[in-house]
């Protein structure tokens, strides 16, 4: 009887209101995976300086060092669904935005094919200059509407599918962001340059109306609006104090940041990489990006069950331990076919990890702390994201000073093998299944 109980709550109707959540989700990502091909491709086309092209990652990634903890504070404080509709909005004008200016451009970009091999391109600094600010602006939208959706979901669906539910999440993201969305993007950049940023803007305008129909009431586990006038600085640290105090998440969020910075090591200017080391064209690029959706489909099917058979513990030191093994392989090699397969893997690793942490976090958090609570969280893993970013491009600036362009574009993978291990030991001991499981019960009490 115990069995047939644990199956059917597995198989339980997630509801219309998720179903709603999903489909915005999943048209948010086809745009992103679109956006995923068009801006680096575009950036390489208006600088080639490693530095200048990270630093426009660096624009996109601040806002979750900087805007992360108010934003933590603005959700728990207003309606979920109208901010995200609202920062949807937002994103689709400045997606707009970049269109028209690169449609006004694009006589004076370099056909998209031929960047890889030019060395001496003049920056575009007009062009240049709107990438950045559009980036950092972006970015601000999307961590003020990413920490909502993630508190939304609790209200959404029961405690008992909320792993299920970010399962298929995480699935579909991968399935539109990584599969579907790059050879449409290539496509729309072989048909104009600006083409690409149009159908981006459009996403996010139909996401936007999607949540909008979200049924008002939904599932009554949001705590009551309070009226008293905000006190940032004081909730802000209501939500620090509650994380730092927690012998679970505290850990988990530092190991999270440090592993997210060592990637975002090689992520500063793998556009250069793709290019001059594994000799892609917009297509192959945009190959490059399925195994995004590869890997992110089998972490979202497979993510509960490897986390049931192994345990969390072991579940999160093997995504610990692909992490230096990939880098250093991808780092002494030039097959973007190896790349794919590898891409495959650690994606796997990524959705397992995101799989097993964010439904712990929305099962233990407290709901009238939730939105703060996870904002904090993300400062500390997202928040070393423009850091890692701003030294991968500085690194490769200064190891190509020895006149090889190569070993610079391949210097930061054999970094990241190196940091990636050291974390490993350090972080093993920390993240064991008793202390999650003990976490998951208190949090129920």
């Amino acid at each position: 009887m115990k069995w047939r109980k644990s199956k059917k709550e597995k198989t339980a109707p997630l509801g219309r209101n998720y179903w709603r959540l999903w489909s915005a989700h999943a048209t948010a990502n086809l745009g992103d995976g679109v956006a995923s091909i068009a801006y680096p491709w575009l950036a390489s086309a208006v600088t080639r300086s490693p530095l200048l092209i990270a630093l426009v990652a660096v624009a996109s990634r601040l806002p979750w060092l900087v805007f992360t903890l108010p934003a933590g504070v603005i959700t728990d404080r207003f309606d979920k669904r109208k901010i995200i509709v609202a920062m949807d909005i937002a994103r689709g004008f400045l997606a707009l935005l970049v269109a028209i200016t690169v449609m006004s451009q694009s006589s004076k970009l370099p056909e998209l094919d031929q960047v890889g091999s030019i060395q001496d391109l003049q920056t575009n600094w007009f062009l240049y200059l709107v990438l950045v600010v559009t980036a950092l602006l972006l970015g601000c939208a999307e961590v003020l509407r990413d920490n909502s959706a993630q508190t939304l979901l609790p209200s959404v669906v029961e405690e008992k599918q909320l792993e299920s539910a970010n399962g298929k999440l995480w699935s579909v993201e991968f399935v539109m962001n990584a599969f579907a969305g790059p050879p449409l993007g290539s496509f729309l950049l072989g048909v104009a340059i600006f083409l690409p940023f149009y159908f981006d803007a459009t996403t996010f305008f139909v996401s936007a109306a999607l949540i909008a129909t979200l049924i008002p009431s939904m599932k009554k586990v949001e705590s009551e609006p309070r009226k008293e006038k905000i006190n940032f600085r004081a909730e802000i640290k209501e939500g620090f104090g509650w994380l730092w105090r927690h012998e679970l998440l505290r850990p988990m969020a530092i190991i999270l940041g440090i592993l997210n910075g060592i990637g975002a090591l090689t992520a500063a200017v793998f556009i250069l990489f793709a290019q001059e080391v594994l000799q892609t064209s917009v297509l192959v690029f945009a190959i490059l990006g399925t195994a995004g959706a590869v890997g992110g489909t089998l972490g979202g099917m497979l993510g509960p069950k490897i986390s049931a058979k192994l345990g969390s513990g072991p579940s999160l030191y093997l995504t610990l331990l692909s992490g230096p093994i990939i880098s250093l392989i991808i780092g002494i090699s030039s097959s973007w076919q190896l790349f794919w397969f590898l891409s495959a893997i650690s994606t796997v690793f990524a959705v397992l990890w995101n799989v097993i942490t964010v439904s712990l976090r929305q099962s233990i958090i407290p709901t009238e702390l939730l939105g703060r609570v996870n904002s904090v969280y993300r400062f500390f893993a997202w928040g070393s994201m423009p850091i890692g970013t701003l030294l991968g491009g500085a690194i490769v600036d200064l190891v190509e000073l020895t006149g090889d362009r190569e070993l610079a574009l391949r210097t930061p993978y054999f970094i990241a093998a190196a940091l990636g291990l050291v974390l490993f030991l350090f972080a093993a001991p920390k993240l064991t299944t008793e202390k999650i499981e003990k976490s998951r019960a208190e949090g129920r009490k």
